[in-house]
């Protein structure tokens, strides 16, 4: 782990989710060879993002939050931005797909996100009833 990114554990997750506008999450573990080869980059975008959170979650450290998420394959990629998850992908993303990704989150209109949520929230409530 890097000094840019932060190892998210079910202690801090809330948290650092809660704290911060931007909070990037790579799911990872150990074993994993993507996951390692994924690394060096994730780094180096963070160093480039200083106002950004950064944070790492080892999957076999933390099944709690792997399955809390429905985390089926890693490396898996995650953007929360105001406490909503804005973007999730497994996969090992090149060092400009991952700028891209970035650069699409804060151009988003958190407000239209939120009401997009809450729309899709009270269909889903309404096919329960």
């Amino acid at each position: 782990m890097s000094s840019t990114t932060v190892e998210l554990t079910k202690e801090n997750f809330d948290q650092t989710v809660t704290d911060n506008e931007f909070v990037l999450i790579d799911f990872w573990a150990e074993w994993c060879g993507p996951c390692k080869s994924f690394a060096p980059v994730y780094d180096k975008v963070a160093e480039a993002n200083p106002d950004m959170i950064f944070g790492k979650v080892d999957t076999e450290a933390q099944p709690e939050l792997a399955q809390a998420f429905g985390i089926q394959s890693i490396p898996t990629l995650m953007i929360v931005r105001d406490q909503v998850a804005v973007f999730a992908q497994p996969g090992a993303l090149p060092q400009e797909a991952l700028e891209d990704v970035i650069g699409q989150a804060r151009k988003l209109d958190m407000d239209e996100v939120r009401k997009s949520v809450a729309e899709e929230q009270a269909k889903a409530d309404a096919q329960e009833q």
